[in-house]
């Protein structure tokens, strides 16, 4: 490129013939001295080496030459400027290329190179040429750097000795941008703009100017090292050959190539790159998602999303981070933090501990177990001042004061320092835990925290952990869920899936892995549907533990087209602080068409496990319907049980449970509510009692008779057909499941009964 075809620039100064008027003896700005003014230059017409030339007799320590005209400086234009001299008589000097720099407003632009290093005159009559380059980067080749010249009045200059008597040609300077320029039509260099690329001096301006210049050219960072020393935002593309450093609280955006590959070019780090990626995400309003670029990202130590961002505690609009691996490298950053605790639990106080030793060791996200604390319990807060730790759920039987163990896991991806987080998106997503770490950590607060089409593998305890509120709507989509422990007992396993402590997630379309437990749900409008779990071992008689730990007791929950497989639904009210009935007790779950398939394991076994951690409990509002329950080797007892460890339900109590439509393969006694089945008396008698069998719902009363239709004539002892309607007195029998059908005098045949094992109404 050459500007002075392109952009008509007028660069060369005009021949000395012209007048001497217009050549400075100082530095060339205006009201100097000229040469036409002073003795010590004159015009020499003719020359056996010049067709004309400037005379001048050497005076002073540096004698200068300046054009006053002001010859233009702009970035991305190279200036060579050329010079033949040469002595004629007197002591022989030096002479170098030198030029006096002005800005935009006509000052001069202090702290740049203004000369060439010296040339020294040899010989008398000996013509030496001497050039040098200048324009606004620092590019190699270039002699004067001037990043922010407006324009540049530009000459020569005599040093050393006094009395010598030299010839100058003419000037010449040439546009030489072609050379520095390695697309002439498409890259602007930053270099040009002024950016030094020594890891030291701040080159933001000059990259904000050079995409502010760019005008949809590509802007390059050509090899150095870049210091940003404050925000940067390139609305052009841009390409890294060089690479940049800069502090945390400053954001380098990128509009028109935002993804991570571009972050890791420009500074040359996974982890640096990943931070300064998300930390522009939520600081840029253009785009709604990070692509990863398919890239396997390895973290020495768990990212600190908001610290990362640096700038915002909460954020709640949309963002997606999408198509990428995640890995730990193995070091000590993954290692738990654990620390043991006094502190006292009190049921009026149920989501707190107090007096709290040692409490500033304690982190939030903390995991707490002691005596009578349930399962997927977290510190949430911390208050060091009042020795006070706030936590997501209740315990159940841990009044008084205590020994605590507070573990806080690591995760590759932790989103805790953000006291409200909504509206994120982890999509096609690896987390490769390697048994080393674990996989995200939610904020304490937010709404709609959604993963989908990723896969969390191998953690070492935890694949998604939430201590707060903030999973309320969490969505759960296509996802895989591979635990760490596969190759040991199920019972002796310790990793969870994920746990939700707020209400309404969708956990949809996933698979998970022999996980001591797949899900922990402590809060209420779950919908669970179409997932495969599986938590087998390869133990004979194997004990199963829960795939789903449900702890809400009025959880309104559905369980829809899931295969559960080695595995059990177990319901509890394990985070309660007052776990005795005093209200509303179990209800609101349903399941519907899902597959139960279990193997090698006792007839203890059943898929559907109550666990009352209190007294006077009942079941209102329970719906197992269209399900298939089948084993593949051992035959298990029933399906439903009650886990009596620390109380039984009371069936007086029992309202709204059907169990209608099931398959059973392998059970050895089916369940049905309401049990439908024909009683046939065979000798006359007035009490006729009906026994259920064990079919009703957890070994249940026979509270209830609905329906009663003689199949053929009832006759009584003179084989007379009786047309008279008995009635039924229920809660009969030693296991109470049985009921009498009591007739106006004694009879026989075959009745069609409908009973139940609690109250529809």
């Amino acid at each position: 490129m050459n500007k002075v075809i392109t952009d008509g620039l007028v660069l060369m100064p005009p021949p000395f013939a012209d007048g001497l008027d217009v050549w400075s003896s100082g530095d060339g700005t205006p009201g100097s001295d000229t040469y036409a003014q002073s003795g010590n230059g004159v015009f020499v017409p003719a020359d056996q080496d010049f067709s004309g030339s400037l005379e001048i007799v050497k005076t002073s320590a540096v004698t200068k030459l300046r054009y006053m005209g002001q010859t233009p400086i702009e970035p991305g234009l190279y200036l060579r400027v050329t010079a033949r001299v040469k002595c004629i008589s007197g002591a022989l000097p030096n002479v170098r290329i030198a030029g006096w720099a002005a800005q935009p407003d006509g000052t001069h632009l202090d702290g740049v190179v203004e000369t060439r290093p010296e040339t020294p005159l040899t010989a008398y009559g000996e013509v030496v040429e001497v050039s040098a380059i200048i324009g606004t980067g620092a590019r190699m080749g270039v002699d004067m750097t001037w990043p922010t010249a407006d324009y540049g009045h530009i000459g020569l200059d005599l040093t050393g000795p006094n009395g010598g008597i030299v010839r100058i040609d003419d000037l010449v300077i040439e546009d030489v941008s072609s050379v520095f320029l390695r697309d002439q039509m498409g890259i602007v260099d930053v270099r040009d703009y002024g950016a030094m690329g020594d890891g030291v001096t701040d080159d933001s301006a000059a990259f904000e100017a050079a995409d502010q210049d760019s005008q949809g050219r590509e802007v390059l960072v050509s090899e150095g090292t870049y210091y940003l020393g404050n925000n940067v935002t390139f609305n052009n593309h841009v390409r890294f050959q060089g690479t940049v450093i800069q502090p945390p609280e400053y954001r380098l955006v990128f509009q028109k190539n935002f993804d991570y590959p571009t972050y890791v070019d420009a500074f040359a780090n996974e982890e640096s790159a990943f931070k300064k990626a998300f930390q522009a995400l939520l600081n840029f309003s253009d785009h709604e998602g990070l692509d990863l670029g398919g890239r396997r990202i390895s973290l020495s130590e768990p990212v600190d999303m908001q610290e990362a961002v640096h700038n915002k505690t909460s954020f709640e609009t949309r963002r997606v981070i999408r198509n990428g691996q995640f890995q730990p490298i193995d070091g000590p950053a993954w290692d738990d933090d654990v620390v043991v605790s006094q502190a006292t639990y009190s049921a009026s106080k149920s989501i707190k501990l107090t007096n709290v030793t040692n409490i500033s060791a304690i982190a939030p996200g903390s995991r707490v177990t002691g005596n009578g604390v349930g399962r997927e319990i977290y510190v949430t807060s911390v208050d060091v001042a009042k020795s006070e730790v706030t936590l997501n759920a209740q315990l159940y039987d841990a009044i008084g004061t205590q020994q605590f163990t507070f573990t806080r896991h690591k995760y590759l991806l932790d989103f805790s320092g953000f006291s409200k987080l909504s509206d994120m998106i982890l999509d096609a997503v690896e987390f490769s835990c390697e048994g080393k770490c674990n996989g995200v950590l939610l904020a304490p607060n937010g709404l709609v925290f959604q993963v989908r089409d990723s896969q969390i593998k191998k953690p070492k305890a935890k694949g998604i952990t939430s201590h707060g509120t903030g999973c309320q709507g969490l969505i759960l989509d296509r996802n895989t869920f591979v635990s760490n422990e596969q190759a040991i007992e199920s019972r002796n396993r310790q990793s969870i899936g994920f746990n939700v402590n707020a209400n309404d997630p969708k956990i949809r379309n996933n698979r998970g892995v022999r996980f001591r437990h797949f899900m922990v749900l402590q809060g209420n409008g779950n919908i669970i549907a179409n997932n495969h779990w599986f938590q087998g071992d390869n133990q004979d008689d194997g004990p199963r533990l829960a795939g789903v730990v449900l702890t809400s007791p009025n959880c309104l929950t559905t369980f829809t087209g899931n295969y559960i497989d080695n595995n059990f639904i177990e319901w509890t009210n394990e985070h309660d602080a007052t776990p005795d009935a005093t209200g509303y007790s179990f209800g609101g779950l349903t399941i519907v068409g899902n597959i139960f398939l279990v193997s090698e394991v006792t007839t203890a076994f059943s898929w559907i496990v109550v666990k009352p951690h209190g007294a006077d409990h009942a079941i209102n509002g329970l719906s197992v319907q269209g399900n298939v329950f089948r084993t593949n080797s051992a035959t298990v007892g029933r399906v439903e049980k009650i886990d009596t460890t620390f109380a039984n339900l009371r069936f007086d109590r029992m309202r709204n449970i059907v169990f209608q439509g099931n398959a059973f393969n392998g059970i050895a006694q089916p369940t049905r509510n309401p049990h439908i089945d024909t009683h046939q008396e065979n000798s006359v008698d007035q009490t006729w009692t009906v026994d259920t069998e064990g079919y009703l719902p957890f070994g249940g009363w026979a509270r209830t008779v609905d329906a009663l239709v003689p199949v053929g004539p009832i006759r009584n002892g003179s084989n007379q057909k009786v047309w008279a309607q008995p009635y039924v007195e229920p809660v009969n029998g030693s296991n109470s499941d049985a009921f009498d059908v009591i007739w106006p005098e004694p009879v026989r045949g075959e009745i069609r009964y409908s009973a139940r094992m609690d109250n529809p109404a």
